[in-house]
C-alpha cells in the first residue's frame, strides 16, 4: 500500500489548524486523512484543540477543560493564516468532515482521559463515521491501555515523541506507532512492519525530508503542507 498522507491538524500549513475550515481544505488538497487533537470540555463535550486553551480574536483566551462548551464558542478564534472567522470546533464536526471526504482520522487524545471518556469518544466515532477509519492516539500510554482493555481488535497508535524510549512496548499490546520525524529508523520501522503494526511519522514539511522519510517505508506521513 502507498503511502497515506495526513493533513496535520488539517490543512494547517494555510488555514488555522483544527478547525472545519482547515479540515474541509485537507479533503480539498487530496490528503489521505488528517488529525486532531482531541480535549474535553468542562460540561462534557470533546473538541479539536490542541492547547489546554483556546485563544480567540479579542485576544482572550479559556481554558478548555474548565469551560462549557457555549463559552469556548461564543467568538471566534485567532487566525493569524487567513481572513476568515473561525470558531472551535467539535469532535462530532471533524468526524462529519472526514466521512464526507471519506478520510482516515488521527484522533490524538491530550492528557489524561478515563475509562468513560476513552469509551465516550469511541462512542462519536462510531455513531458519527466508522470506527475502522479512525486511529486513536495518545502520547500517554495510559490512555491506549485503557481504550485496548475495552477495545481489543480496534488501531491503536502511541505517539512517540524526542523524549520516549523502549517503542517494543506497543508489542505486547499491538499498538502501532506515530514518531517523530526525528527519531524514526529503518529498524523501527522493521519491527512494526515485522509485527503487522503501522508506522506514522510527524510532522514533515520539507520535500528533502519528505523523500528520506518515505524510503523508510512507513505506512502515513502527517504534514502541514503536503498533500496526497
Amino acid at each position: 500500500m502507498s503511502i497515506r498522507m495526513i493533513a496535520h491538524r488539517g490543512y494547517s500549513g494555510a488555514f488555522p489548524g483544527n478547525t472545519e475550515l482547515a479540515f474541509r481544505e485537507a479533503v480539498k488538497h487530496g490528503s489521505a486523512g488528517a488529525e486532531t487533537d482531541i480535549r474535553r470540555t468542562l460540561d462534557g463535550f470533546y473538541v479539536a484543540c490542541h492547547d489546554d486553551e483556546a485563544r480567540f480574536a479579542d485576544g482572550t483566551a479559556l481554558p478548555v477543560a474548565a469551560s462549557t462548551l457555549a463559552a469556548l464558542t461564543a467568538k471566534p478564534l485567532k487566525n493569524d493564516r487567513t481572513d476568515d472567522e473561525v470558531f472551535l470546533c467539535t469532535l462530532e464536526r471533524y468526524l462529519e468532515v472526514m466521512r464526507g471526504g471519506d478520510m482516515v482520522c488521527f484522533i490524538e487524545l491530550k492528557g489524561p482521559f478515563t475509562d468513560e471518556q476513552v469509551r465516550e469518544v469511541f462512542t462519536i466515532a462510531a455513531d458519527v463515521y466508522d470506527l475502522k477509519k479512525c486511529i486513536l492516539q495518545s502520547f500517554s500510554f495510559d490512555n491506549l491501555l485503557r481504550a485496548r482493555a475495552m477495545f481489543p481488535s480496534l488501531p491503536l497508535m502511541w505517539t512517540y515523541g524526542l523524549a520516549e524510549d523502549h517503542y517494543e512496548r506497543c508489542f505486547e499490546h499491538g499498538f502501532s506507532i506515530d514518531a517523530d520525524r526525528l527519531v524514526v529508523t529503518e529498524q523501527m520501522v522493521r519491527d512494526f512492519h515485522e509485527r503487522g503494526l503501522e508506522v506514522g511519522v510527524w510532522t514533515v514539511n520539507d520535500a528533502a525530508e519528505l523523500a528520506r522519510v518515505s524510503a523508510l517505508g512507513v505506512d502515513y506521513i502527517e504534514s502541514d503542507v503536503f498533500g496526497g
